[in-house]
């Protein structure tokens, strides 16, 4: 058994490999060869945390892995990460274990090639403005995942800490204009394709602000059905798709709080990006449709990239082995 840390796992990143596995496993979900259940959230009275459970099996990379995320939101007043976790891999065929990850890398680069994988699927081809709603690591990450997705020739960047914005324009190195620009807002007015990356419990999007034939990854919100970064109006005005319908049900707010306002049901949920990939479901239908990726985040995902860090790991001598049997 491997165990990698956050520094080495952060040495190992492949992003361009890392969209791929994410695009095989979400196929993988829609046509059977991955089993990836709904998660499991557990908390007491004894605190706000939430601790969630979220496995995976699959064919493809022969493992099975679950991760233990930790959402504290308490941490933020402790100085410290708001959301924990770490990655157990098992053998697939015999039970043996494989790997522990820090989850932390894992997580964030993931979360940013699933958006990849979404916008690839769905966004315009002539998609050329990219926006960021956020300008924390996730919203770098998402830059770095997206830049060869479509012809980018403009960034648009909006927080609502103005110095942080205009701290990630000024580090990023890329090919085309970069605007931070003053409200939310004008994010929607000029972009073609837009990265909500906010951990926002109230709606920050309104659906008035969407325009014909933008690409929406919605990202930020934590998994709790109770949190939300979009208004029901942005759903109601969307083509909607999912990681995982039965993940949403249970952890996307976005969602959920639009279905309980009676904006959209979730039959109107168009399907799964896996769907779209493996050709089962349609992906965009018209170049004046609003296509929007509710990204909740799901265990097959983490799956995805353990293997591919464990594999690379291996392959460059790094991280500790240890028998547990010793």
């Amino acid at each position: 058994m491997i165990v990698l840390t956050a520094s080495q796992l952060e040495a190992l990143v492949d992003r361009p490999a890392t969209e791929r596995a994410v695009a095989q496993i979400f196929t993988d979900i829609a046509r059977g060869a991955a089993n990836q259940p709904p998660p499991t959230s557990m908390g007491t009275a004894a605190g706000t945390g939430r601790y969630v459970l979220m496995a995976a099996l699959s064919d493809t990379t022969g493992t099975a892995a679950v991760k233990l995320l930790a959402d504290v939101p308490d941490n933020s007043a402790r100085g410290l990460p708001t959301q924990r976790s770490m990655i157990v891999v098992l053998d697939r065929e015999n039970g043996a274990p494989v790997a522990l990850l820090h989850g932390g890398v894992p997580t964030r680069v993931r979360t940013a090639a699933a958006s990849a994988v979404a916008t690839r699927a769905l966004a315009r081809e002539d998609s050329r403005v990219l926006g960021l709603v956020g300008a924390g690591g996730l919203a770098r990450e998402h830059v770095e995942a997206l830049r060869g997705v479509r012809d980018w020739n403009r960034l648009v960047i909006w927080s609502r800490t103005p110095v942080r914005a205009a701290a990630l324009a000024d580090s990023l190195e890329w090919d085309g204009a970069i605007e931070v620009v003053q409200d939310c807002a004008s994010v929607f007015a000029q972009a073609d394709a837009i990265c909500t990356l906010t951990p926002s419990v109230t709606p920050i999007i309104r659906g008035d602000w969407l325009r014909p034939g933008q690409h929406l990854n919605v990202v930020g919100a934590r998994p709790r059905p109770d949190e939300r970064e979009v208004d029901s109006a942005t759903m109601a005005r969307s083509s909607v798709w999912v990681d995982d319908l039965a993940t949403a049900e249970t952890k996307s707010g976005d969602l959920m709080l639009a279905v309980a306002e009676g904006a959209l049901t979730l039959q109107d949920v168009v399907g799964t990006v896996g769907q779209v990939l493996a050709g089962l479901r349609p992906g965009r239908t018209s170049a004046d449709q609003i296509t929007l990726f509710d990204s909740v985040g799901v265990g097959a995902q983490d799956l995805a990239i353990a293997d591919l860090l464990v594999r690379e790991a291996r392959a460059r001598g790094v991280g500790v082995e240890l028998d547990l049997n010793g």
